[in-house]
């Protein structure tokens, strides 16, 4: 589908949308990133999982990359309070191992992979750069990341803790890293928004998730086109 009946789409599909529905897509669109992306490897508590999805939204990261060897990914409709039907969720599940898959795949796409771990070697979560696209991987709440992960990482980040415990949970973790790096992208000149087709795409895919009957409204459309 062209740039122009995508724009043709998404104006058309916006008419079956409330004035305040509308507004707030148009609002939170131009706070959207892929910028930062988010990577959970083998989570299997359903309140964690649920619970970095509904920081992703609010933080306005639109991607998460969910990785299943050995724990299905599953989400927890109390926590997660539909905040998954704003986000893309990419899973990787039909390997045998599936990280390697993944990590090639976000390094194809121009990101730096940023292992998350408390240990040796690491910088600190406020001193990481900002000015290059980053994939920051969460591993699961006993062991953390795979060795897989860990030896395809290009860079290990730490959250600094003055405590007698080893480490946060992994949903605290995700949204303290979330915090501090968009916080500091949205305040640097750099390039973090989406593109304008990366925006009709997402803007189409909520409207799909919105509007009742929207495959018949899109044949409709896609008759007239």
């Amino acid at each position: 589908m062209d740039l122009e009946i995508k724009r043709a789409l998404k104006n058309y599909l916006f008419e079956f949308l409330s004035d305040n529905k509308r507004t707030l897509f148009e609002k939170n669109i131009e706070n959207r990133t892929r910028h930062l992306t988010v990577v959970l490897e083998d989570i299997y508590q359903p309140h964690n999982a649920s619970a970095v999805l509904r920081s992703s939204d609010l933080f306005g990261v639109q991607d998460i990359h969910i990785i299943e060897n050995k724990n299905q990914y599953n989400i927890n409709p109390d926590v997660v309070v539909g905040s998954n039907k704003w986000l893309n969720l990419f899973q990787y599940n039909q390997l045998e191992n599936n990280t390697l898959q993944c990590i090639d795949k976000l390094r194809s796409e121009g990101y730096i992979i940023a292992a998350t771990t408390p240990y040796n070697k690491d910088i600190n979560l406020e001193d990481m750069p900002v000015h290059h696209k980053t994939a920051f991987l969460f591993g699961t709440e006993l062991t953390g990341l795979s060795e897989i992960a860990l030896e395809n990482s290009d860079v290990f980040v730490k959250i600094p803790m003055y405590g007698f415990t080893e480490s946060f949970n992994i949903s605290v973790s995700a949204a303290l890293t979330m915090y501090s790096f968009s916080q500091r992208m949205r305040r640097n000149n750099i390039l973090w928004q989406l593109t304008e087709e990366e925006k009709l795409d997402i803007l189409i895919q909520w409207s799909k998730n919105t509007i009742k009957e929207v495959d018949l409204i899109i044949k409709r459309f896609m008759d007239s086109v």
